[in-house]
C-alpha cells in the first residue's frame, strides 16, 4: 500500500465485508457526517445507522452500515459494526417492505417500545435504501 492510499476493511461478527485500498472514505457518525483522505491524522468515531462510501479512481463502494464503531491510524481504517452490506448487494423489496411495516408501526402503535424499536427497524431499512439506489 502506498502512502496515496487508505486500506479498509469492514467487519461484522460473521465476516469481513469489504476490505481493499480506497483513495477516500465518508461515513456517519453520531456527530455528522465525515470524510477521511490519506495520511489523515489518527480519528476515532461512533458511526450512526447509514451509510458509508469507499472511493477508489472513478469507482465508488456504498455500503448500509448499522451503526458501530469507525478507526482511522496510520492510513488504515477500520468499520467494526453489527451488520453492514454492499450496496450492490441490498435486496431492496425485501429493504422496502421493512420501511412499510416500521412506517405502519409508528403510525399506529401508542406503545412507546413499539415505537422507538421501529424507529430503528425504519432507520436501518432507508439506510440500506439508500446504500442500494447510489450503487446503481
Amino acid at each position: 500500500m502506498s502512502e496515496k492510499n487508505i486500506h479498509l476493511k469492514i467487519i461484522t461478527p460473521e465476516k469481513i465485508v469489504y476490505e481493499n485500498d480506497v483513495d477516500a472514505i465518508y461515513a456517519q457518525g453520531t456527530a455528522g457526517s465525515f470524510g477521511i483522505l490519506p495520511n489523515h491524522i489518527p480519528f476515532m468515531s461512533v458511526l450512526a445507522i447509514g451509510t458509508a462510501k469507499a472511493e477508489k479512481g472513478s469507482e465508488t463502494q456504498n455500503f448500509s452500515v448499522m451503526g458501530g464503531a469507525f478507526q482511522f491510524k496510520n492510513n488504515e481504517a477500520v468499520i467494526l459494526t453489527e451488520a453492514a452490506e454492499l450496496g450492490g448487494d441490498i435486496d431492496t423489496a425485501r429493504a422496502q417492505l421493512a420501511k412499510e411495516r416500521a412506517e405502519a408501526i409508528i403510525g399506529s402503535s401508542e406503545n412507546a417500545k413499539d415505537i422507538k424499536l421501529a424507529n430503528n427497524a425504519l432507520a436501518r431499512a432507508m439506510a440500506r435504501l439508500k446504500a442500494a439506489s447510489k450503487q446503481k
